[in-house]
């Protein structure tokens, strides 16, 4: 680690949000991991998933190892400014429309499996009533 660590303000973390530029901030420290993007266990993905926010949650949810740990060094380049980090936002689901089951394309074969049997039945009862020989 640099004795004197470079500073990071939050805008400018959350602006490497790339496979070919991604930074995370964890447990305060900046981490450039764009290398180790290919080499990552769960896919770069994961990785971008917590660009743009304290992935320290992220990280310490999945229980790395020691190695994983010691692995990060290596990939440290400076301190986050927490005064600059925007406080933790309460999700808000995003608007959708009401669904109705009764517009879907698996309601509409329900309806015409009810449907077509009572049609075959009732056209079958017509055709032997009016060919019915007396």
């Amino acid at each position: 680690m640099a004795s004197d660590p470079k500073v990071h303000i939050f805008e400018e973390v959350a602006n490497h949000n790339k496979t070919k530029d991604c930074w995370l901030f964890i447990s305060g420290k900046v981490y450039d991991v764009t290398p180790f993007m290919d080499d990552h266990p769960g896919g770069d993905e994961v990785l971008l998933s917590a660009t743009g926010k304290d992935a320290t949650n992220d990280f310490e949810d999945v229980g790395h190892s020691d190695s994983a740990r010691e692995m990060m060094e290596k990939y440290y380049i400076g301190e986050i400014d927490p005064k600059t980090v925007p406080a933790k936002r309460t999700y808000i689901p995003p608007q959708q429309t009401p669904y109705n089951p009764d517009k879907t394309p698996e309601f509409v074969i329900k309806i015409l499996q009810f449907l077509v049997p009572l049609l075959i039945l009732g056209l079958a009862i017509a055709v032997r009533h009016y060919t019915k020989k007396e």
